[in-house]
């Protein structure tokens, strides 16, 4: 039989705590917050690309992943969604970004 200490400290052995866990914790963390960075809304942008964002972030219009804003524009239109003209005389404008909000992100 073996020994008994006192105390529960003996009987349960502490372990300490590796500075590597910490680090990979750490590093999550950095790759979550650029991600955040890139999308947030805090980037100078005009009136316009914001108008785009809102349509993005709509899913009344369908999904908007794998298709250019255009394109989600026009099935939405040929769906009877009614999707805002003013956002298709922008996309065929050619001064604002083609690619939806979420592309290259997810």
């Amino acid at each position: 039989m073996a020994s008994v200490s006192g105390t529960m400290k003996g009987f349960y052995r502490q372990r300490k705590s590796h500075k590597s866990s910490s680090k990979s914790s750490k590093k999550s963390l950095s790759l979550v917050s650029d991600v955040t960075q890139s999308l947030s809304p805090k980037d100078d942008v005009n009136e316009h690309e914001e108008m785009l964002r809102q349509f993005d972030m709509n899913m009344a219009y369908g999904p908007c992943i794998g298709m250019t804003r255009l394109a989600r524009w026009e099935r939405a239109y040929k769906l009877g969604l009614n999707p805002p003209a003013e956002i298709e005389k922008l996309l065929k404008g050619g001064k604002v970004q083609a690619d939806c909000l979420w592309d290259g992100h997810v």
